[in-house]
């Protein structure tokens, strides 16, 4: 029986996997790697990148200056020191020139999203709290209250940024917050909903359609890994300034922390338009899922003629595949749902607010900008698919759509590719369609990398002969294909310093010349991963709290991508779980070396039987109760075989939170580098 106790703890505590990283713990494979980057420096632009900067910003309309303007209007509260200090402070230095190691149009976005500095009125009863978080806090009066659109990414950004709000906003400062709407199922639309909750307990919560289950697919399910890819689009630990994070694209960062989750009392339904009524305010709701997110929802609030736009559009070019790593997007939906937009909503707005991003005002205005925005993402769809079908393949599209972008699309600021680009917008059409494979045979089985890499290595001739080659291109500024031949050389041996010293420099320079966030962030993280080794995660999507607000099936789901299927294989089981307070039954099985579940109406006859409240799994997953105390206080049951949690517990692995992007040094090798 202690083995089972034993095993129960393990198996039922889920989120402990994710967990290990956010108390200091399971620092990854190098123990060597750095956790702070005070004393971290990139190194300046070569000549290269100065030119190839100074050539971009002759392309750029820098006389046009709308995007201050509209970001500007409307301040009603300069933030405070406490909002401030979120994340404004940290990125004055936008407030100078643009240096030679930032693309041009980059620094300019993140002089815009740096104007975003307190509370705005967007018109009458609608305000928001902009730059203290990655997404903008709206906040919409109601009848005996306000209703919340978007409670940002972390607890502490959101109940900041409520309070300052509360203290600032010229009407209704002492009434409470009633409600909550989560525009879409990305973190920082949802992640601080527990500070609203911790200032406003009775505050309900209301949400995109299937937005628990689309959270869960992105933060759980694939949680480890997204969280890892997450540190390098956002460049977490990278440097604040002119050689590191300069802009986030949706605005300057992303407050970090850990994501919570209140899960929404009522969800949007089937019907693709539907009104809603929240505490006296009537929302018309637009399905707008598989666009910038799998579950996302727009709104038209007629009495204030305003169109909330989620993150159907903000002022920059949208992700169609992000490159932490998500489900690829639609961007014809995307270009048909904007175009609805228009058509339902178009001819009596007199404002359109977001996400993300500064309002829009009069009604000619919002509808120019919709309509380059629909065309921008029909523009990407359908010129990527002609692309492809005269055999234009995923490695080359995205340097093909580049050369046809129109002028109309090209000189417009709020189509530049900040966070999406239209290289890898272009490709992940590609993939939706057509998917990874271009149908060359030499791509259809190619070696592991690892292997790959060493006999391109013998090949060319060795990684000396190499390197001479590459510092020759490299001082020619042909970093694309020196990136490429480097890191061949340095998977097929990693603990070959000359190599990883000249890559370092190469991404850094293609970082310095990205016109994307993201692109630079990416280029940048691999750059400081190469010199210094690998860096912790600081933002947990997949939080205990998150996990604490799924259901049990979408639990014992997450268990199954926990599973090893060699070990597996010779522990089949099958398990009856009950759960008395929620009146739910769960059938699994492990077989053929995979975890299967399945909901039922009564129990089945199983090898054993787990008798628990989903309410005590949500406590032990939040660190409030054990499960050994709730097996020997009696609270928990397990009859039958034993040996069934046992097997389980044996099949389970833990995932390695900080796994290698770029090759890592052997430990041996890294000491000594850090000794130096």
């Amino acid at each position: 029986m202690k083995k089972s106790i034993i095993a129960l703890s393990v198996v039922i505590s889920i989120s402990t996997p994710l967990m290990a990283d956010q108390h200091g713990h399971g620092a990854g494979k190098d123990e060597h790697a750095l956790t702070s980057t005070f004393s971290y420096q990139g190194k300046p632009a070569t000549q290269a990148t100065i030119d190839a900067n100074r050539q971009f910003a002759k392309q750029l309309d820098f006389a046009n200056n709308k995007g201050f303007e509209e970001t500007r209007k409307g301040l009603i509260a300069e933030f405070d020191q406490e909002t401030a200090a979120i994340i404004w402070n940290d990125y004055r230095f936008l407030e100078g020139d643009t240096p030679d190691t930032v693309n041009p149009s980059l620094w300019r976005q993140g002089q815009v999203n740096h104007e975003a500095a307190g509370l705005y009125r967007v018109t009458d009863r609608i305000y928001q709290v902009r730059g203290t978080d990655l997404a903008n806090m709206s906040l919409i009066r109601s009848d005996s209250g306000w209703i919340v659109l978007d409670p940002l990414t972390t607890p502490m950004a959101a109940e900041a940024s409520l309070r300052f709000a509360l203290n600032n906003l010229p009407e209704g400062g002492d009434l409470p917050v009633v409600a909550m709407v989560y525009s879409h199922s990305h973190g920082d639309h949802f992640g601080g909903a527990r500070g609203i909750q911790k200032l406003f307990p009775d505050v309900k919560a209301y949400g995109s359609k299937n937005i628990t289950k689309e959270i869960v697919d992105e933060n759980v399910l694939a949680g480890n890994a997204m969280s890892r890819r997450v540190s390098y689009q956002y460049g977490t630990v990278l440097p604040i300034g002119e050689t590191g994070i300069v802009d986030a694209a949706l605005s300057n960062a992303v407050t970090k922390g850990e994501l919570s989750y209140v899960k929404p009392t009522e969800t949007n339904h089937t019907a693709s338009i539907e009104s809603w009524d929240i505490d006296g305010v009537e929302f018309i709701f637009m399905d707008a899922s598989g666009t910038e997110a799998t579950s996302e929802s727009v709104a038209y609030i007629p009495e204030m003629n305003a169109i909330w736009g989620a993150e159907l559009t903000y002022k920059g070019m949208h992700n169609v595949y992000t490159l932490r790593g998500a489900k690829v997007r639609d961007a014809l939906l995307w270009s048909k749902t904007i175009n609805k937009v228009i058509n339902e909503f178009g001819g009596d707005a007199k404002v359109l607010f977001t996400a993300h991003s500064a309002p829009i005002w009069g009604n000619e205005a919002i509808n120019t900008f919709l309509k380059l925005q629909r065309d921008n993402y029909g523009f990407v769809h359908n010129q990527s698919l002609r692309l492809a079908n005269n055999g234009v393949v995923m490695q080359d599209i995205g340097w093909e759509i580049q050369k046809i972008i129109p002028d109309s699309i090209q000189k417009a600021w709020h189509t530049n590719g900040y966070h999406g680009t239209y290289s890898h917008n272009a490709r992940a059409v590609y993939n939706l369609y057509l998917g990874y494979f271009d149908m060359n045979p030499a791509n259809l089985n190619p070696l592991p990398s690892g292997e790959e890499a060493s006999k391109f290595v013998e090949y060319m001739g060795g990684e000396e002969a190499i390197l001479t080659k590459a510092k020759a291109d490299f001082d020619k500024g042909e970093y694309h294909f020196v990136a490429t031949v480097l890191n061949k050389v340095v998977t097929a041996n990693p603990d070959f310093k000359p190599g990883r010293d000249l890559l370092a420099d190469t991404y850094e320079q293609l970082g310095y010349q990205s016109e994307a966030a993201g692109w630079r962030n990416v280029y940048l993280s691999g750059a400081y991963e190469l010199r210094n080794g690998i860096q912790k995660t600081v933002l947990k999507a997949n939080s205990a709290d998150v996990v604490s607000e799924m259901d049990m099936g979408m639990m014992l789901d997450y268990l199954a991508v926990q599973v090893d299927a060699s070990v597996a294989q010779h522990n089949s089981f099958t398990l009856s779980v009950v759960l008395p307070d929620i009146k739910e039954t769960y059938f699994v099985e492990m077989s053929n070396g995979n975890l299967n579940n399945i909901q039922v109406t009564e129990p089945r006859k199983a090898d054993a039987t787990l008798t628990i409240n989903k309410a005590d799994i949500d406590r032990i997953n939040l660190g409030q109760a054990k499960a050994t105390q709730l097996l020997e206080s009696g609270n928990a049951q397990l009859t039958g075989d034993q040996s069934v949690l046992v097997k389980l517990q044996r099949s389970l692995t833990k995932a390695d939170s900080a796994f290698s992007i770029v090759p890592s040094q052997s430990q041996s090798t890294a000491q000594h580098s850090h000794q130096h």
